[in-house]
């Protein structure tokens, strides 16, 4: 039992949406929670070992033939002994070719049963193995189909824990429980039967200290199912609470214990510690006594005892006490795989919730067949969209001419990058629809919607590879000419070839670049792309001053001649716009130029904001 509950530490975590994730009526009730997601694990699991329940059963068909053929070599030992105890009473010498016939019995039934355990054991195995790699392929699937603001809703750390660690997590119960929780059932049955048919009073005296054994393990195991849920809660919560605190490490540093991330995460270690203490400590001690009944010497002296008066009354033989006596030994080890895997169950539960909540990922359906747009205006039509219950979209209808380029304004959570990733589809709206060249985006294969819409978000989302991979995302055959074009066009060619290894530099790896070198190999990327619509949120936003210069020039590059829908805080930063649309709580409340708005109130109010009224006025002082 100490070593199963030191396995639990071994828990994935969760994300900390996922813990929040509670209705209130769960919450007045945790005990009923955790069964219900006991309950849920268990599920979660059948369903993943589904594929591969023909090759379970077909190893499981091994193990009961090897489970049978377990009682071959104790029947071997009684009449091997029964042969020497005669051979000794006579005084004559043991018959050899029978003592031989009987050892070459003992060791082909043990040779054979180890041989078709081995072979359940393998075959599970490869189950497990061909199940791994079809969630693996199927994870990959769906989250290639996945919408893209599932991904922004999600973190990284979710999805590898599901790809990699969680698929591992649910090893024990694929490759190993369905053998040996069989295994340690059939195994003990087939061995008690024996020494039943030896003589019945042994049979008795092999599990006289099992009922004791199970009486007070079933009262440390009570509730088991439900700890163990609330345990892998708490602990997801400390795993969470600690990724934060190290995310903000620096601050930590400078303001000691006083940092919101460095006090959750004592409070939620503090919180699994009492929880962790308050269950163990008794559970440790009931587990002890339990095991206590089953012990070697107390097995011994039951059976070798009880043995020794049956044959001083001459009711059994030497070799059957023997015999019966090795059995009771056997027995106590079958219950504890029975725990051990149960244990291993309901630790995999969680991740087998996981894995199929990604499994689950709704999909962005697309045509098999693409419709061709007719010239690159964007329409937006009565557009609505909400995550949960918060509305981020309310209404929008708005048109974004070919060859112009508009910017979005407004304040945080006003509803801007919503609207521009609705645009590229990285979700469906509610209602209404999206247009391109006339052709709604659900019209659209994902081929011929990336070729015409291209992005430069604030993060550049670069991957760990070359620096010409990264530049080609979009377009994996280009040249190294066209990509060095791209990148010179982007104000950063000079720069790529000053490094050691030039366009084969491999980022995160070769070398660190800033936010603002970052910003221009994104921009680079989306030149090679030379999709005609573009979308800019906040491309300047992480950069220091003298990259922002270079990284506006990049831009004025980038947006000439296609049609360009630029997101921005600060109005100085779009003045140069064709249209300036100006949004609040997910409506549009204004929309001209900056000229046109001067008089506009919210619009007024960004530039009180940014502190730019003053200039506006006297700007219009001026004409």
């Amino acid at each position: 039992m100490l070593k199963t509950i030191s396995q639990s530490f071994e828990v994935q975590f969760m994300t900390t949406q996922e813990l929040e994730r509670v209705e209130p009526d769960q919450q007045a009730d945790p005990m009923e929670e955790n069964k219900r997601k006991a309950q849920e694990g268990q599920a979660a699991i059948k369903r993943l070992a589904a594929p591969v329940r023909g090759l379970q059963r077909l190893g499981q068909a091994f193990v009961i033939a090897s489970a049978i053929l377990t009682t071959a070599p104790y029947l071997a030992l009684v009449q091997l002994g029964d042969l020497l105890l005669a051979a000794h009473s006579a005084g004559t010498a043991v018959d050899a070719d029978r003592a031989w016939a009987v050892i070459g019995l003992l060791i082909g039934a043990f040779s054979g049963q180890l041989l078709l355990y081995f072979v359940g054991l393998l075959i599970t195995h490869v189950a497990d193995l061909r199940l791994r790699d079809q969630l693996q392929r199927g994870i990959a699937q769906r989250l290639a189909r996945a919408p893209l603001s599932w991904f922004t809703e999600s973190t990284s750390g979710l999805i590898r824990k599901g790809v990699q660690d969680d698929t591992r997590a649910v090893h024990t119960v694929i490759a190993h429980g369905p053998v040996e929780i069989l295994n340690a059932v059939v195994t003990p049955l087939a061995l008690l039967c024996l020494a039943f048919w030896l003589d019945w009073r042994l049979g008795l005296l092999s599990i006289a200290t099992i009922p004791l054994h199970m009486a007070t393990y079933a009262v440390s195991m009570k509730g088991m199912p439900e700890k163990t849920a609330e345990m892998d809660a708490k602990l997801a919560k400390v795993s969470s609470t600690m990724a934060e605190f190290v995310a903000g490490i620096s601050v930590v540093k400078a303001f000691g214990r006083v940092g919101r991330a460095h006090s959750a995460y004592v409070d939620s270690a503090d919180e699994f510690s009492r929880f962790f203490r308050a269950w163990a400590l008794p559970l440790v001690s009931i587990s002890c006594v339990s095991m206590a009944w089953i012990s070697i010497p107390l097995l011994l002296v039951v059976n070798l005892g009880g043995g020794a008066l049956l044959i001083q009354a001459g009711a059994v033989t030497l070799p059957k006490v023997l015999a019966a006596t090795l059995i009771a030994l056997v027995l106590p080890g079958a219950v504890q795989v029975v725990s051990s895997i149960s244990w291993s169950y309901q630790m995999a539960g969680a991740a087998a919730i996981r894995l199929c909540n990604i499994l689950d990922t709704p999909v962005l359906p697309y045509p098999e067949t693409s419709q061709i747009p007719q010239g690159c205006t964007v329409e937006l039509d009565h557009v609505t969209f909400s995550y949960g219950q918060t509305l981020a979209v309310d209404d929008v209808s708005l048109a974004l001419e070919e060859g112009t380029v508009t910017a979005l304004l407004g304040p945080s959570g006003s509803g801007k990058s919503t609207l521009a990733t609705l645009i590229a589809r990285f979700a469906d709206p509610d209602s209404g629809s999206i247009r391109l060249g006339g052709v709604d985006l659900r019209q659209l294969t994902e081929e011929t919607l990336y070729s015409h819409v291209s992005f430069v978000l604030q993060d550049a989302q670069l991957l760990r590879a070359t620096v010409r991979d990264n530049i080609a995302l979009g377009r994996p055959g280009a040249s190294i000419d066209e990509v060095r074009e791209a990148a010179r066009m982007a104000r950063i060619d000079d720069f790529v070839m000053s490094l050691p290894e030039g366009y084969d530099t491999v980022i995160g790896t070769d070398t660190s670049l800033s936010g603002g070198q970052e910003q221009r190999i994104a921009i680079a990327r989306a030149l090679l792309v030379d999709a005609p619509v573009l979308l800019l949120d906040e491309a300047t936003a992480f950069a220091d001053p003298e990259s922002e210069a270079e990284i506006q020039q990049a831009l004025s590059t980038l947006v000439k001649g296609r049609t360009v829908l630029v997101i921005a805080h600060r109005p100085a930063a779009i003045r140069g716009a064709h249209r300036i649309v100006v949004m609040e709580r997910g409506r549009i409340r204004a929309v001209g130029s900056h000229e046109e708005l001067l008089d506009e109130p919210h619009y007024r109010a960004l530039l009180h904001q940014s502190g730019e009224l003053r200039t506006a006025s006297a700007e219009e002082d001026h004409r």
